[in-house]
Formats: C-alpha cells, structure tokens, sequence
C-alpha cells in the first residue's frame, strides 16, 4: 500500500527458496545465474568448518570458522539447520534469513536434502525446494572431472554419494532435470514466480482488497 492509502506494491513475506542436487548436477551454476539476474533474491551464507577451495571467499562463498565455533552456534540455537557431509560440518545461520524474509526478500539455499529436512520441520510454510538431477550418471561423473576441483578419490565418493542423495527425490515440492542449463534456469524462475504469487505469502492483500472495494 502507498503512503496515500492507494493501491500500491502489496507486502509480501519473504520465502526460502532451496536448491539441492548431486554434486556437480548443476545447483551451484543456476544459483548464480538466480542471484545475478534477480535484485530481490539473497544467497543463505552458511558457516563451514572445512578449508577454502580455491578461489571462494569469506564471507563470499562461505563463513569458514573452526570446529569449536561451529559447537557453539549449534548449542545456542544460532542455525537454522545444521549437517555433517563427509569430514566436515555445514549450517545456516539464522538472524541474516529472518531480518530477510521480515523485510520482504527471498533467501536461496544451496543445501542437501538433510538441511532442506531441517528447515522443513521448523519453517515449513516459508520453504520452497527445488531438487536438480542431472540426465545421466556418466554426464553427472563428466561435470565432476572437468570442474577439476576434487581428486579423483573425492569423486568417487561424491558418485557414491549421489546414489542416496538421488533417493531423497521425492522429498521436494519440484524436481527439474537439467538436460540444459538453459531450460532448468527457466523452469527454476517460474517455479520462483509462481511462489511469489501464493495468496499466504501476500501478507499485504487484505489491505491492497479493501482499499480497491473501497474506491469502488
């Protein structure tokens, strides 16, 4: 509603948008082109307890901290969720998501399955996942050796890793097959779109309704 009391841009909650795949199914490629062509969507920065790969940044990428620091934010309720994948520990912090989603905007997530579970069972109707599978096994193995990040030990547990994270399909609101970047980013946006226009997440239509009845 506008300062005059005139219809105007209706407040709306902010929703958490998940995105979860396999490694290297191409969750990590479609969030950035998400935050980059959408001004009212911001990356969840989760804290890590394992080292920085080449090229990310604190506070960038990640909240690198120690295993120590990492404890205590779980002991004091300061996660929004919060899991172990392989050596190392990964979770949200909660304050940034909340005054986000209070204000209007949209938060995006790039966790696993276990996160998304977290999140569900304590936000549930603020939550909109998203689960990327690739179109094949030897396309997913492909991604992952020419990224060149990890060794070929780390990939071959990411391989056997994806076979159950795979299994968790049927956990999400939306299942995208990305057979081409392309068309996955489009079929992410209407996804986003068409969550932005959910009657309960328009906090700001009964104003906007009786104000238009009122004109009348």
């Amino acid at each position: 509603m506008t300062a005059g009391g005139k219809p105007g841009a209706i407040v709306r909650r902010g929703l958490m948008l998940v995105l979860s795949s396999p490694s290297g199914a191409g969750k990590t490629t479609l969030s950035r082109r998400l935050l980059a062509e959408d001004d009212n969507l911001q990356l969840s920065i989760s804290v890590t307890t394992r080292p920085p790969r080449p090229g990310e940044r604190e506070g960038h990428d990640y909240h690198f901290i120690d295993r120590a620091a990492y404890d205590a934010m779980v002991a004091k309720g300061q996660l929004l969720e919060w899991a172990q994948v392989f050596d190392h520990c990964y979770g949200t912090p909660r304050a940034p998501v909340e005054a986000a989603m209070k204000a209007g905007r949209d938060v995006l997530f790039d966790i696993d399955w276990q996160g998304t579970q977290q999140l569900r069972d304590s936000v549930k109707s603020d939550v909109v996942s998203v689960f990327v599978l690739p179109p094949s096994v030897a396309e997913l193995e492909r991604r992952l050796h020419t990224r060149a990040q990890d060794s070929d030990e780390t990939i071959h547990r990411r391989m056997t890793k994806a076979a159950d994270e795979m299994s968790h399909w049927a956990e999400y609101d939306y299942v995208v097959i990305n057979h081409d970047v392309e068309k996955a980013f489009a079929d992410v946006r209407a996804i986003l779109a068409a969550e932005r226009l959910r009657r309960d997440r328009q906090i700001g239509l009964s104003e906007f309704v009786r104000a238009l009845r009122a004109e009348v």
